[in-house]
């Protein structure tokens, strides 16, 4: 699930294999930008924005896209077969004379003028792990709607810009609070906390092929996709249940002991979850 350490990841290996050359081959695959010529302009450099990605061409252009849950970008050595599913899922192609990046499944896809690039990612909070990061307006941001589930102000982008459905869950388990909690009702203490362990639990996670919030080799989640599994501290099962996000339901874990706060009527002792590397807002 792409979340903010995961598109970071992507933008560094698109940064390493096109920027500062210039593209022999531009493939738009979507029907407004097809006939985009981009060949013979040279990348700038690719930037993650949360969970958005703006690749910077040359002659003041950026290719904005978003993976959402099941996109992604592969880089190929030139003269290596592609493999990132079948060739009607691609969605782009950008190639220059030693590698190919290819895009897969790209629900977002679009060419801006750069200097327009807040048309795109101009409504998003303060990034995680970008240079932009200022923990006091994204607390603020998450204060605002003091009565709104902790869960769903942290999954909304124009509050912090990289929290996805995985780091959600672990974020309010090492909090100690159900994602049902409303924000406001958070002891002052953990508020205070909440920017510092979010932007430290990305930063972490960033380097890492496997996301990692526990210190286990064995266990390297705490609630993610952990249903009816003992609490790896009280031993308690873990409990599923769906949490709206303001676009969607989505699946949402926690351990009913180590967690205080409001729960949903109904929960979902379901044995096996989502993949936990694998949430546009």
């Amino acid at each position: 699930m792409p979340e903010g350490d995961t598109v970071w990841q992507a933008a560094k290996r698109l940064h390493i294999a096109l920027a500062g050359k210039v593209l022999t081959h531009a493939d738009l695959r979507v029907p407004k930008f097809a006939t985009a010529d981009l060949t013979g302009r040279a990348v700038l450099d690719v930037t993650p924005r949360g969970k958005h990605l703006l690749t910077r061409i040359e002659g003041g252009l950026t290719l904005h896209s978003h993976l959402r849950m099941d996109g992604s970008w592969k880089v190929f050595e030139n003269g290596r077969r592609w493999s990132g599913g079948p060739a009607h899922q691609i969605r782009a192609v950008l190639g220059n004379a030693d590698r190919t990046a290819v895009g897969y499944r790209l629900p977002v896809l679009e060419l801006l003028r750069t200097a327009d690039e807040d048309r795109a990612v101009g409504h998003l909070g303060p990034d995680l792990l970008g240079p932009d990061w200022d923990p006091d307006t994204a607390l603020a941001n998450l204060l605002r709607e003091p009565g709104r589930a902790l869960g769903e102000a942290l999954l909304d982008q124009r509050n912090l810009a990289g929290i996805g459905n995985v780091f959600k869950s672990e974020l309010c388990f090492l909090l100690g609070v159900t994602p049902w909690l409303p924000v406001g009702e958070l002891p002052a203490e953990r508020t205070a906390y909440l920017p510092a362990l979010a932007q430290k639990l990305l930063e972490v996670n960033r380097e890492r092929p496997d996301r990692q919030t526990t210190g286990l080799r064995e266990q390297r989640l705490f609630v993610y996709g952990r249903a009816s599994r003992p609490c790896l501290r009280c031993g308690t099962r873990i409990r599923l249940a769906n949490q709206g996000d303001g676009s969607r339901e989505r699946p949402t874990y926690w351990c009913p002991s180590c967690q205080t706060g409001p729960t949903p009527p109904r929960t979902t002792p379901r044995a096996a979850g989502p993949s936990t590397r694998t949430a546009p807002r």
